[in-house]
Order: structure tokens, then sequence, then C-alpha cells
């Protein structure tokens, strides 16, 4: 399976008997080891509200691990993670009060950008939690997009999602389409079409050498910025699940664009996967 060890950064808050029930899921599902993390002091009264939550929840204490420790969270939850080798680290999102966005802390935003393991962020964590049935994978060319496509493929398939969508950007739109000066509309059309044809390839070649089992999957182009068109679709399709790289993979080249996450950390339109090697 894709992650053989899990990992949860608890905080004992409010939600964190959802993001229980949410990686008890993903532990059954992947045949993984569950790791949860604490980030302060080891009380009395912290333990015995963990224990509590491992009995309702009947969670086999054989296969998970506690850690207890102390310092910075963002700091002490990579190393963790790292000592202990986890495939994938689960986080919550938060909700703005007023307004109907969700939003990523600074202690999450550095774990994200830091991690080496790949990241989940949970908005909305349910005691009864669901499979991911409707998914939006970053398609965009950069130097990690073959085996983040890959990895957001496996994933896919072992939700047994409905329908999974591959959205990938033109770069450097305006730029090529300016370089047929003043073309009549033919021409404008056809160069456009050749741009969305090219990019269309682009994923059809990553494909063709992956097993996508019985997934229903759809390539979408666009012309505008990858992390803001990305959050743009998922929401307009009412997309339960992102799936993008981390952008420390990201080469020279794709650093002189803008493809940042900002736009899609400050505004969550769903659930997030953040796949790194």
């Amino acid at each position: 399976m894709m992650f053989k060890k899990i990992a949860l950064a608890i905080a004992f808050s409010p939600r964190s008997e959802a993001l229980i029930c949410e990686v008890k899921r993903l532990q059954e599902l992947h045949g993984a080891t569950l790791l949860l993390i604490h980030i302060g002091k080891e009380t009395d009264e912290n333990k015995q509200k963990l224990e509590k939550l491992l009995q309702k929840y009947q969670i086999d204490k054989g296969s998970i691990e506690v850690i207890w420790d102390e310092g910075k969270p963002s700091k002490r939850i990579i190393q963790n993670c790292n000592a202990q080798k986890v495939d994938l680290l689960v986080i919550g999102a938060m909700k703005t009060e007023f307004l109907f966005t969700y939003f990523i802390g600074s202690v999450a935003r550095k774990i994200i950008r830091k991690a080496k393991c790949s990241v989940m962020v949970l908005i909305e964590p349910m005691v009864k939690p669901t499979a991911f049935h409707k998914v939006v994978i970053n398609g965009t060319q950069l130097a990690q997009t073959p085996y983040v496509i890959k990895q957001g493929i496996e994933f896919c398939k072992a939700e047994k999602a409905k329908q999974v969508f591959i959205l990938n950007e033109i770069k450097m739109y305006g730029l090529q389409m300016a370089t047929i000066g003043e073309g009549n509309e033919e021409e404008v059309s056809k160069k456009r079409k050749t741009l969305v044809n090219d990019e269309i390839h682009y994923v059809e070649n990553i494909l063709k050498d992956i097993d996508k089992g019985d997934l229903n999957i759809n390539i979408k182009v666009t012309s505008g910025r990858w992390a803001h068109e990305l959050a743009k679709f998922s929401e307009s399709i009412e997309a339960d699940m992102l799936v993008l790289g981390g952008e420390e993979n990201l080469t020279f080249f794709d650093r002189l664009f803008p493809h940042d996450m900002e736009d899609i950390l400050g505004n969550l339109p769903c659930n997030l996967l953040i796949i790194k090697k």
C-alpha cells in the first residue's frame, strides 16, 4: 500500500476525536502502523483522555505508538516524523468564525514546507469518516509531476474514488499566444488548440505507464496560475480531496514563475494531500 506508517499530530482540541477516527480509517485502509505525536507535557489528564478515545473507537494499541515530546511544535513534529520514518502526517485545518473559508496556521505551514513525508490536511474531520470520492490532482509540468500523478492515482485506487480530475496549466500562456502577433481568428484558435493538446498529451504520456485500475480519469487544461486554478476548480466541482506536490522539488526554471501554494493554504477549497518523495 501507499502509506506504511501514518502519524497524527494530536493537540487534544475539540476536533481530536474526529481526527483520530480519520487516521484509524486511513490506517486500516493502508494496513499501516499509527503514530500519535503530542507536543506538550505528558500529564495524567492527557493520558486518560487518549486512553478513553482509543477504547471508544476500538483502536488496537498493538498497532500504534504514542510519542510525548516538548519543544517547538513544528520542529519537534518534523523531527519525530523523520526519526520514525513516517510516510504520511495528518493535521487539521482551522475554519474562520465569520467567513466560510479555511486557513492553515503558521505551525502547520512550517510543517507542510519542511516535512520530508507526505502531509494530509483535513478541513472537516468526521467521527464517521468516509472515503474520498472526488479527487483533483495537479498535473502542471513540474519536475515532480510524474511522481505526484503516479502517487495520486495509487491513492485514488485505494480510496476507490468515483471521479478523478488531473488539472494542467499552460505555462506562459499569454506569452505563447502573443507570438502569433496579429494573427486572424483561425490562427489564434489553432494556436490555442495546439497548446491545450500539448498539455493533454503530457499527462497522457505519464498515465500510459500507470495502472489506473477502474478509475474514471478526466484531464483538464487551464491557462491561469496553477494554485489559483486548482483551488477554483476544486471548489466548483465540490471535490473532497486535492492532491499536489511539495514545492521543495521545484527546479530553478519553475521558481521563476509564481508556483506558490499560499493561494491554496490561505483559502482551502477542500481536504489537501501534499505528496513528497
